[in-house]
């Protein structure tokens, strides 16, 4: 009877439902810190188009301002360090002329603020359907292609602000996607070195046949630049 007030620390017996419990040994093994992998933010409700007539080229205009993403290699830059504004007309011929072109909107709201304070919204605004009509153009993404053999993909873009929850990843995919359903596999992505892991990220890598993209130019001015494998003509920047 001591040595069961001893171990409850009273004068009660235990009850019937107790069950005495072993004394736990510690052997001072230190179990390996868990590491909790990234988990990436969601994605806000979007609406994705593959409809060339869904996409205005102003408000395309403005996502590469806004991306400053300029479709021009070798773009003016501004003296805020900005690439300069593409040209609307421009613009509106290089859709047209796009084999493949895919398109995502969201709610503006969302755009303007994180996604998670969605909560704050007026509950009939988040009733209206999202359309290419009521959200805004937050990614936008391109493939050129000869419909039969070969492809490239150009343009892929995100909003600041939603960058980094996937939307990237699935511009890209919808772009493959329509370039294999017509038994197109040779896809190139010209990309630059900041774009390089997204890229590789989705699949894209190094040609197995270790070709060299080599850009042509008319100038005699130009000078040949050494990026990995590839040789780049450049020529000088175009005038304002």
């Amino acid at each position: 009877m001591a040595f069961l007030r001893s171990i409850h620390g009273g004068g009660s017996l235990p009850s019937k439902s107790q069950t005495l419990s072993p004394p736990k040994i510690s052997n001072n093994i230190q179990k390996p810190p868990i590491r909790h992998r990234h988990r990436r933010r969601p994605t806000p409700p979007i609406f994705i188009s593959t409809n060339l007539s869904d996409v205005n080229p102003i408000h395309l205009r403005d996502l590469c301002a806004t991306c400053n993403h300029s479709v021009h290699r070798f773009p003016n830059i501004l003296p805020d360090g900005r690439s300069e504004h593409v040209d609307v007309d421009k613009l509106r011929l290089a859709l047209r002329h796009s084999s493949v072109v895919v398109s995502v909107f969201s709610r503006p709201e969302l755009v303007a603020s994180p996604p998670e304070s969605a909560a704050g919204v007026d509950w009939y605004r988040r009733m209206i359907p999202l359309t290419p009509v009521t959200g805004q153009l937050v990614g936008f993404g391109r493939a050129v292609s000869d419909s039969s053999l070969t492809a490239s993909i150009y343009d892929v873009m995100v909003i600041p602000t939603l960058q980094r929850r996937g939307i990237g990843r699935m511009i890209l995919q919808r772009i493959i996607r329509l370039l294999t359903n017509k038994g197109i596999y040779d896809i190139a992505a010209l990309c630059s070195d900041q774009e390089m892991n997204f890229f590789k990220a989705c699949g894209f890598g190094d040609d197995i046949l270790e070709s060299t993209t080599m850009m042509y130019t008319r100038s005699g001015n130009d000078m040949v630049v050494s990026a990995g494998r590839k040789l780049l003509m450049v020529p000088p920047l175009r005038k304002p």
